[in-house]
């Protein structure tokens, strides 16, 4: 069995450049665990949260599933003022990168993603253990459905 590249861990530290925040388009996919620190944080009502902050966007299976806005110039809703508004309750997508299954997959996959985010490759180490809680809570946050929400 062909061990992982990670398998003696990979650095990595936020470097707060906001890159994977702005810029860009993209989704931030939420998970009912998502939803739900969401509203806890910003104290709103489901219903009200859902129309100020989130859309519903084709999923790869041809599902519709909930995301974050996005602002014109494609920077995240809750990203202001160099910052997130929710870092503390961010989704698990946010949390957990870069440790994201497709960065994973091969050497080739994270080096082509160190050049879009300077923290990668530098900073702090983390365990191949830590690498893989990470993937494993990536891979299990399910987005909501239209209809689940």
């Amino acid at each position: 069995m062909e061990h992982p590249f990670y398998e003696n861990g990979l650095e990595f530290s936020c470097q707060r450049c906001s890159h994977c925040c702005r810029g860009e388009p993209g989704y931030v996919y939420l998970s009912r665990r998502d939803l739900t620190n969401l509203l806890e944080c910003f104290k709103f009502d489901k219903d009200d949260f859902i129309r100020e902050y989130c859309r519903f966007v084709p999923y790869y299976d041809g599902s519709e599933v909930l995301c974050l806005k996005e602002k014109p110039g494609y920077d995240c809703i809750l990203w202001e003022n160099g910052g997130c508004l929710a870092y503390k309750a961010r989704p698990v997508q946010c949390s957990t990168y870069p440790f994201w299954s497709f960065l994973l997959a091969s050497r080739n996959a994270w080096d082509k993603e160190c050049s879009e985010c300077p923290g990668l490759n530098k900073g702090e180490h983390h365990s191949f253990e830590e690498i893989q809680a990470a993937k494993q809570q990536y891979e299990e946050n399910y987005p909501l459905r239209r209809g689940e929400v």
